[in-house]
C-alpha cells in the first residue's frame, strides 16, 4: 500500500516525466544527456553566449523556489467561514508562494482569469522574504510582525522585489486554462521589470497590452517635476490565440446615439454616410431610392457600396429616408447586429472606470472609514473580468488579494447576470499597524478585514436586489482554509531522545490535528478542488468520505472494521478509478491491511493509499 508524503505535487519531477514522454531517448540512467538532447533538437539550440537575457542576482534561486515542493497544508475554518456547506467560494491565508504551491495539483490549467495588485515596491511595506529552505517557518516568522521594509538605498532594491514576483508568476501561469488571461496591476517602479519577466513566463508572443488607467482623479500640486495619475495593468494570455474578449460593454452615452426615426422594426439604429473619402473615380454613380429621392456621392467623395449592394439595402429598407426628401439618405447600422459590446481602449479614465478616491469611499460605505488604504475600485476589476466570455462556474484567483475587491466585484457582477463565477483569494495575513484605524476597529491582520468585507458586501448586494427574482441562490459565501505545515510527521533525525521519536512515529498524524484536516490535505494530494463535495457515510463506529461521487473514498478512523471494506464498492465512481485512502495505523494488523487491499481488488479498486 502507498504512502501518501506531506509535500505538495513536485513540478520538477513533473517536468522531468513530460520530457521523458517526448525524449525517452535523452535519458541515461535516469540522468539527461545533455548532448542528446541538443542533436534532438537541432537548430533550435542557442549556442551563441552573446544572447539577449534578463537576469539578476538570485535569479537562478527563484527558479528552483518555484520548483521546490510544499511541506505545508491548508487547514479548514468553518467557524471564520461563511455559508460552509453550500459555497463554492474560497478565501485562503498564507504567503501566496507556498498557497500556489499547494494548488497545484487540484487546480492546474483551471483558472481562467487570474488578477492580482501586488507590492509596488515603492520601499515601505515589503514582507514577502522567501526562504527556500523552510518557507512555513519564515512565513510563521512574518505573519508575526517581522516585517521588513525594502528601501530604495537597499542594494537589491529591484532584485529582492523580482526574487518575489518571478516564482508566484511562473506556479499562477500553471494554474491558468489554454484560453485563461492574466492581470497584474503596477506603477512606474517596476513595471518595466515587470514585463520582462512577464515575457519570460507568459511569453512575448501572450503579450496582449498594458491598460494605462488614470488612478487620480486631481492634481498633485505637491509634485516635484509631474503630477503622476496613472497605473498600469499589464494582460497577457496563456494562449493569446485562445482569448475570446468579448468587449466592453455600451454606456448610456455609446446608446444614446442609436435611434429610431421611423419606428423600424428591427430596433434603434446609427446613421452613417453613404459616401467615403477614397475610391475608384470610375465607381461613381447616381442613384434613384424608392422614395424617388436622387443621390450621388458629394463632390470629392466616392460610393462607399457598389450599386447593386446599395440597390438591396433600399429595398430591404436599410436606408433610411425621411418623408420631405430633405435629409441626405443614410444607412442603418442597427444596436442588435453591432451588438451591446465595443473594443476595449487602452487608455481607461477614472470618470468611466473609477478613480483611488472613489474606491476609498466605496470601502468606506461598507467597512468604515480609513480601515484600508486605496484599494482598487470595484469598477476597474468588474470591468477587467467582464472583458472575458466566460462559461458559468469559471474561477478567478487573485492571490494578492488585500481587501478583497477582488471577491467584492464577483459578486456585484454575479448578481447582475447569469453567470456564476467562482472566486479563490489568497492573501498573507499581515499584522495591522496597532496605530491604524483597523487595529483600532478590531482588525488585526489584512485576512480579517478582506473576509469582513465579503460577508457585508455579499449581505449589502442580497438587501439591494431584495425583489429581485432568483437573488436568494447568489453565493455569497466562502470556505477558509489557513496555511500550515503539514499534518503529517516527518522523521527527524537529529532527536536525542530516539526511543521517543520511534513511539511518536506510531501514528504519522501530528496531535492537534483532526481527521478532516488531514481530509483535505489528502484532496489537496490526490487533485481534489477544496470546494468538492464530502459526504459522510456512518460504518457503525466509522466513518467513510465520499469525495467527489465515489473519486476518492476515505477512512481515517483508528480501528476500521471490515463492514468498511464491504461499504466502500457500493459507493465507487461509476465514471472513473475509484482512489481509497487509509490512515497508515487504521487496521490491527498487517493482515488485515493486505485483506483490505485484497478484497478490494475483487471490485477493480487497485489504487488504495495511506496516509
Amino acid at each position: 500500500m502507498e504512502e501518501l508524503c506531506g509535500k505538495s505535487m513536485d513540478l520538477m519531477e513533473e517536468n522531468l516525466n513530460s520530457l521523458k514522454q517526448l525524449f525517452p531517448e535523452v535519458f541515461t540512467e535516469g540522468k539527461i544527456d545533455f548532448e542528446k538532447l541538443r542533436l534532438v533538437l537541432g537548430d533550435e539550440v542557442d549556442d551563441n553566449e552573446e544572447r539577449y537575457e534578463f537576469t539578476w542576482h538570485g535569479k537562478k534561486n527563484a527558479i528552483r523556489i518555484a520548483q521546490t515542493p510544499s511541506t505545508g497544508t491548508l487547514i479548514p475554518d468553518k467557524e471564520g467561514s461563511k455559508n460552509w456547506d453550500d459555497t463554492d467560494n474560497l478565501y485562503i491565508e498564507g504567503d501566496n508562494l507556498e498557497v500556489l504551491k499547494l494548488m497545484q495539483k487540484s487546480y492546474f490549467g483551471k483558472v481562467k482569469i487570474i488578477y492580482i495588485d501586488p507590492p509596488y515596491n515603492t520601499g515601505k511595506d515589503f514582507v514577502y522574504h522567501d526562504d527556500f529552505r523552510n518557507n512555513i517557518a519564515n512565513y510563521k516568522d512574518v505573519t508575526n510582525q517581522n516585517t521588513k521594509a525594502n528601501p530604495e538605498t537597499n542594494g537589491r532594491y529591484h532584485t529582492d522585489w523580482l526574487n518575489m514576483m518571478y516564482p508566484r508568476l511562473k506556479l499562477a501561469r500553471n494554474l491558468l486554462k489554454e484560453d485563461g488571461i492574466i492581470f497584474i496591476s503596477i506603477d512606474d517602479n517596476e513595471v518595466e521589470n515587470l514585463q520582462k519577466i512577464a515575457d519570460e513566463i507568459f511569453g512575448e508572443n501572450n503579450f496582449i497590452t498594458f491598460i494605462v488607467w488614470q488612478c487620480l482623479d486631481t492634481v498633485k500640486n505637491d509634485a516635484k517635476y509631474f503630477s503622476n495619475n496613472h497605473e498600469y495593468i499589464l494582460c497577457y494570455g496563456k494562449d493569446i490565440e485562445k482569448i475570446n474578449i468579448q468587449g466592453i460593454k455600451k454606456g448610456e452615452k455609446q446608446r444614446a446615439y442609436y435611434k429610431n426615426y421611423d419606428n423600424d422594426p428591427r430596433g434603434d439604429y446609427l446613421l452613417t454616410p453613404l459616401h467615403a473619402k477614397s475610391g475608384n473615380k470610375n465607381s461613381i454613380y447616381t442613384y434613384t431610392f424608392s422614395n424617388g429621392q436622387i443621390w450621388s456621392p458629394p463632390k470629392g467623395t466616392y460610393p462607399r457600396f457598389s450599386k447593386e449592394t446599395l440597390r438591396k439595402l433600399d429595398e430591404e429598407n436599410r436606408i433610411y429616408l425621411d418623408r420631405d426628401g430633405k435629409r441626405v439618405p443614410q444607412k442603418k447600422t442597427y444596436l442588435k447586429d453591432v451588438g451591446e459590446r465595443m473594443p476595449p481602449v487602452t487608455f481607461w479614465e477614472c470618470s468611466k472606470f473609477g478613480s483611488t478616491r472613489q474606491s476609498n469611499l466605496e470601502l468606506s460605505s461598507i467597512m468604515g472609514k480609513g480601515i484600508f488604504q486605496n484599494p482598487k475600485p470595484i469598477k476597474t476589476i468588474s470591468t477587467l473580468i467582464d472583458l472575458i466570455k466566460l462559461d458559468t462556474e469559471e474561477i478567478i484567483l487573485d492571490f494578492f488579494s488585500g481587501s478583497s475587491t477582488t471577491a467584492n466585484a464577483i459578486l456585484k457582477l454575479n448578481s447582475e447576470d447569469d453567470i456564476k463565477r467562482k472566486f479563490i483569494m489568497v492573501q498573507l495575513p499581515e499584522l495591522t499597524d496597532e496605530k491604524s484605524e483597523a487595529y483600532k476597529a478590531g482588525y488585526k491582520n489584512i485576512c480579517e478585514i478582506g473576509k469582513e468585507r465579503i460577508r457585508r458586501a455579499g449581505d449589502k448586494i442580497v438587501s439591494e436586489n431584495k425583489d429581485k427574482e432568483g437573488i436568494e441562490n447568489l453565493d455569497i459565501g466562502f470556505k477558509v482554509f489557513k496555511l500550515d505545515s503539514s499534518n503529517l510527521k516527518s522523521w527527524d533525525s537529529s532527536m536525542d531522545n530516539l526511543e521517543q521519536n520511534l513511539l511518536d512515529m506510531e501514528s504519522n498524524l501530528k496531535q492537534d490535528r483532526t481527521n478532516e484536516d488531514l481530509l483535505y490535505e489528502i484532496l489537496l494530494k490526490s487533485g481534489i478542488e477544496l470546494t468538492a463535495k464530502i459526504e459522510e457515510i456512518k460504518v457503525g463506529y466509522n466513518t467513510l468520505y465520499n469525495i467527489g461521487q465515489g473519486a476518492l473514498l476515505a477512512c481515517l478512523d483508528d480501528k476500521i472494521t471490515q463492514d468498511v471494506i464491504d461499504e466502500i464498492p457500493k459507493h465507487k465512481s461509476p465514471f472513473m478509478d475509484t482512489k481509497v485512502i487509509f490512515k497508515e495505523a487504521g487496521f490491527m494488523s498487517d493482515a488485515a491491511k493486505i485483506n483490505a487491499v485484497q478484497n478490494l481488488k475483487q471490485f477493480k479498486i487497485e489504487d488504495v493509499r495511506s496516509v
